[in-house]
């Protein structure tokens, strides 16, 4: 919980690349059309699966595109354009937010703006790519992979990149990343640890050891012949099978919000509450009272009740059980109040980047008037709740849930609004 009298910390500038997009502007209009990313991959190990592939990033051209200054550039140059591709989909993702942000027009002391990475085991097929080499002869494994191999080597690039002495940490929480990032962040402007933090959701890359496992957990959807695979992600519908990976790379600069009007900048939403339990368990299975418990403490933390809440965006990955779970718990908190849309149904489930992905998917919808249509969903497993259907609504929405839940218990809501809501 954030301490009572804390401001509430604003966002300030977002970035996004994933399968329907590479920048913000183009990812909420793709949001609005209802444009699904996912689609046929054909796979020499694995066999045809379908997914939502991240497009191989031109470093260079993407910081071109996002107005990046020379220094940045230049930085890039020495300490991305050989790291792996997630490395350089974070760095030109986060310098379309550095921009939105003007960190580069109005900067902030280097040592006052700290990074927190949502995730962990971020390296997963780059370590399935040096094995080869190492399989092939120990000779032609590369020295630096000791370091590419971390989950901190994205922390070090980013810092180098972008000339920053703050903190900088890695935050993991299953699928809940995202958001356990965004409330770390929001710690750590709480206890003035720093003026403005960067909170990174970085490509989900995993091994081929991860994939399966998941497959056989029965997680993952499967595609089958002739199956159209962009409707295969149907979160809350009757026909989900599981989730459809996805692959994007997100990033959000929240700030103080003395420090943003000192610096000129406008504040996009509000991080106006959060909260995050543990649910005591070990397994995949979610936890309905646990959840309940999280959304009633993120509405009380942002000052709100259920009535205020215009907008869910839910964790919704297309999973049975998930899905169940977490219509059950929306129905007890809201009954059939606020409209509700599951962006992976559009995206894939990104894993350890969709709390921030998602994140900036709200702050997109509340900015546009909007709210994204359920392109897959015919049958709801809860017909009382209101989902959007299959086109978008114009909806001025100004308080959004957004739910993020992980392996083991990881149980968390961000209560996101607009600007004015909090002041």
């Amino acid at each position: 919980m954030t301490p009572p009298g804390t401001p509430v910390p604003v966002i300030t500038g977002t970035g996004v690349r994933c399968a329907v997009a590479d920048d913000v502007p183009t990812f909420a209009d793709r949001l609005r059309a209802g444009v699904r990313g996912v689609v046929r991959i054909e796979d020499d190990l694995d066999g045809p699966r379908a997914g939502a592939p991240l497009p191989p990033v031109d470093l260079a051209a993407a910081l071109v595109a996002a107005h990046a200054d020379d220094g940045v550039r230049d930085r890039a140059r020495r300490a991305a354009h050989r790291a792996p591709p997630g490395v350089r989909a974070a760095v030109a993702t986060v310098a379309q937010a550095w921009r939105e942000a003007a960190l580069d027009r109005a900067p902030l002391p280097a040592d006052r703006v700290a990074v927190v990475v949502a995730g962990h085991n971020l390296t997963g097929g780059y370590a399935d790519d040096v094995a080869r080499k190492l399989a092939a002869d120990p000779a032609f494994v590369p020295g630096r992979a000791a370091l590419h191999l971390m989950d901190t080597d994205l922390l070090g690039v980013l810092t180098e990149v972008f000339a920053l002495r703050g903190e900088g940490l890695t935050a993991g929480g299953a699928s809940a990343s995202g958001n356990v990032a965004l409330i770390t962040a929001s710690r750590l402007l709480a206890c003035d640890a720093a003026d403005a933090v960067l909170v990174v959701g970085p490509v989900a890359d995993p091994s081929r050891l991860e994939r399966q496992a998941l497959v056989n957990l029965g997680a993952v959807a499967a595609l089958d012949e002739g199956a159209d695979p962009a409707a295969l992600c149907r979160p809350f519908d009757r026909g989900h099978r599981g989730f459809v990976p996805g692959q994007a790379c997100a990033a959000v600069v929240l700030e103080r919000p003395g420090s943003a009007a000192r610096r000129g900048v406008p504040a996009l939403a509000a991080l106006a509450g959060h909260a995050a339990r543990m649910a005591g368990t070990s397994l995949a299975h979610p936890s309905a009272d646990d959840q309940v418990e999280v959304v009633t403490a993120a509405l009380k933390a942002a000052g709100l009740d259920p009535a205020d809440v215009d907008y869910v965006n839910a964790h919704a990955t297309g999973t049975p059980l998930g899905d169940r779970t977490e219509a059950g718990t929306l129905l007890r908190v809201f009954g059939d109040g606020p409209r509700v849309n599951a962006t992976k149904a559009l995206t894939g489930h990104c894993l350890h980047a969709a709390g921030v992905l998602e994140a900036v998917a709200v702050v997109a919808q509340l900015r546009g008037g909007f709210l994204h249509p359920n392109p897959n969903l015919r049958d709801p497993v809860e017909p009382g709740l209101r989902h959007t259907g299959d086109r978008a609504e114009d909806v001025r929405a100004r308080v959004a849930l957004s739910n993020g839940f992980g392996f083991g218990g990881v149980t968390t809501s961000l209560v996101i609004t607009d600007p004015e809501v909090t002041r």
